[in-house]
């Protein structure tokens, strides 16, 4: 894999959806811009929040598409075709039902496992090489999974994920200079969390 060149955090324009479980992408982006010292801001020509930062004299992009989930491909394709990224360079953070809530996972390729966002981007971008930040939001009990993705998490939920994310952040110094294998080895085993799976 190449160097991480774009970093784009998935999730729902809007107030109504800024909590919500499927933003976790989103408060992943929003958490490494604030530990960078920037700001995102709104470019029109992309049609999202982007903002930029410098690791190692490398530069770094941040990016959160302004469309809803289901078309956040769209404004990805552009900010890649602009400053002529290839998906390989690309760290996409994104909620994940498959892991509980203070869990997170680094994961190369694979498929979209039915989140509307990645199959958004994979449609745009016609590859799913690209490297992915899976943050644990955990599957409900009961109920639907449409009402569990767009609702609110509890304050435990909340705290267990702001860790995880925190755990990412604190990563990604080694994802940029050493690669995926080494940040996968850091990530994967702190918290006393399972083996890394790289599957």
């Amino acid at each position: 894999m190449k160097p991480v060149a774009l970093i784009v955090g998935l999730g729902n324009p809007g107030e109504q959806y800024e909590k919500t479980r499927h933003n976790a992408g989103f408060w992943f982006v929003d958490a490494v811009a604030c530990h960078q010292g920037v700001v995102l801001r709104w470019e029109s020509r992309f049609g999202g929040w982007l903002a930029r930062f410098t690791h190692r004299n490398r530069a770094v992009r941040l990016f959160k598409p302004g469309q809803f989930m289901n078309r956040s491909g769209a404004p990805v394709a552009a900010v890649c075709r602009y400053f002529r990224l290839e998906p390989e360079q690309m760290l996409v953070a994104h909620d994940d039902l498959d892991f509980d809530p203070g869990v997170v996972r680094l994961k190369v390729d694979g498929g979209h496992g039915g989140h509307n966002g990645l199959r958004s981007v994979m449609e745009h971008l016609g590859s799913k090489r690209f490297l992915r930040l899976r943050i644990g939001i955990g599957r409900p009990a009961r109920g639907s999974v449409i009402d569990h993705v767009l609702g609110r998490p509890s304050v435990e939920d909340v705290q267990a994920i702001d860790g995880a994310i925190a755990r990412a952040v604190a990563c990604l110094p080694v994802l940029l200079e050493e690669g995926v294998e080494k940040a996968m080895n850091l990530l994967h085993g702190e918290a006393s969390q399972n083996v890394a799976r790289h599957a």
